[in-house]
């Protein structure tokens, strides 16, 4: 079933049970309200009654006969001390018989008496010393008030059910075409045509479910585009070695390289045999960094250490390159995470700032104000392109004189499975500036 639909029927079924419950209750309370009031009425009839009567020893039964034709009511004298009915309007036996069985006595309260299958609203009035005037009215015409007024409220219901089900379709209707509009926006995100997704018109809970599948669509669309990207850069990057060794291969083999030549020829490809491994071992650690699990060994890691194992390691290629290594002693900050793979992470940032470096490397520690620890690694040599900046920390993304391409995208991947942060910019001292946050 549509949610259209079920909607409908929810908000439909909502409206009908409350006016028939209101219906209901009205009605019942209906009967109660009209005996209320006619026993009032009865009560000023019967004063009538009382002053018509008063100061007159005898009344013809004719007059008074015609009085109470003239009220529409029904009445009887009952003498209690004689315990009889000295006058009725009734058939006198069903007089006797209503004063027989019912207590005559004047009362507050309502009061409805049946007999067979008559029901009276009675209201009794005392007119003397033990004498009573007794007035009833058959509760049949309160019933055909009732009946009527039910009727009334069937049609007023009947309305109110075609009127509920109008606004029913109509609150569905605003409500189901935003989700019907975005289910059309989803199914270009299923065809990938994100270049053809359209902002909806919506409020509260489906506008923000709106922009998370909008934002969902881009970044589905970045992923895409950088699979497809890392592709086409890792077949480029696989090719060209293999190309080196396979031209060097055929060459020796067929004795086109000999002597000198052959030599140098299995140097390069025993060069060419390195640097392709140390490309699929790169590639095979990001492809665990991003989806395995139990790659991560979390333990207490203290920056300082950190720091010294980053600089042991780092050093003998800055010597090589007389590139001057400096770094301000770190506090005594601890922080939870796999230190093999932050050294890792350090490692492949701090040897690209000294391959790039004019004369120094920086590294920087200081407390973060949004995590424990911040680490700057700067150098000075000629900086990042503003170009390549944007993209620094994609795969196969390199600059001039950079190996794999992948150095910078294994730091990335190591530091956010960490929950960090890590960005590229310019530093104090004239280059590159890495600035890692943990």
């Amino acid at each position: 079933m549509r949610l259209k639909t079920q909607l409908n029927i929810a908000f439909t079924t909502l409206l009908i049970i409350v006016m028939g419950f209101t219906a209901i209750t009205l009605y019942s309370q209906l009967k109660g309200l009209l005996v209320t009031n006619e026993t009032r009425q009865l009560e000023e009839s019967g004063q009538i009654l009382l002053t018509a009567i008063s100061g007159v020893d005898t009344i013809r039964a004719d007059s008074l006969d015609t009085m109470l034709n003239n009220l529409d009511l029904k009445m009887f004298l009952y003498d209690e001390e004689a315990e009889e009915v000295t006058y009725t309007n009734l058939v006198r036996s069903d007089a006797e018989i209503l004063a027989e069985k019912h207590d005559t006595s004047p009362t507050q309260k309502n009061t409805i008496w049946q007999e067979n299958r008559n029901s009276y609203v009675v209201k009794s009035i005392e007119t003397g010393e033990n004498q009573n005037m007794v007035i009833l009215r058959p509760i049949r015409e309160l019933e055909e008030v009732q009946e009527s007024f039910f009727q009334r409220i069937f049609l007023v219901f009947l309305i109110g059910v075609m009127i509920a089900i109008l606004i029913s379709t109509y609150l569905t209707q605003r409500l189901v075409k935003p989700l019907t509009e975005l289910k059309y926006q989803l199914k270009k995100i299923q065809r990938r045509e994100f270049d053809n997704i359209k902002s909806i018109k919506a409020s509260g809970e489906i506008k923000e479910v709106e922009q998370s599948a909008i934002e969902m669509a881009k970044e589905l669309n970045r992923y895409i585009t950088s699979q497809r990207q890392f592709f086409q850069n890792a077949s480029h990057e696989l090719k060209t070695p293999l190309m080196t060794i396979q031209g060097y291969a055929e060459g020796i083999k067929d004795g086109v390289f000999t002597g000198k030549d052959q030599e140098h020829g299995l140097e390069v490809v025993v060069s060419e045999i390195s640097r392709l491994k140390q490309l699929i071992n790169e590639m095979i650690l990001l492809a665990k960094l991003d989806s395995e699990e139990g790659i991560y060994k979390e333990e207490s890691i203290e920056i300082k250490e950190l720091v010294d194992l980053t600089i042991d390691r780092a050093l003998p290629l800055a010597s090589d390159k007389n590139v001057k290594l400096t770094y301000n002693k770190p506090a005594a900050i601890v922080i939870n995470g796999d230190k093999e793979k932050l050294l890792r992470a350090m490692m492949n940032i701090t040897s690209n700032a000294v391959r790039h470096a004019g004369s120094q490397v920086h590294i920087s520690v200081q407390p973060s104000s949004i995590r424990q620890v911040e680490i700057t690694i700067s150098d000075d040599g000629p900086g990042i392109s503003e170009d390549l900046l944007p993209n620094m920390f994609q795969r196969f993304v390199k600059g001039e004189g950079g190996e794999t391409g992948l150095g910078l995208a294994i730091s990335r991947a190591i530091v956010e499975r960490h929950n960090g942060i890590i960005r590229a910019g310019k530093s104090d001292l004239g280059g590159a500036s890495f600035t890692i946050i943990l």
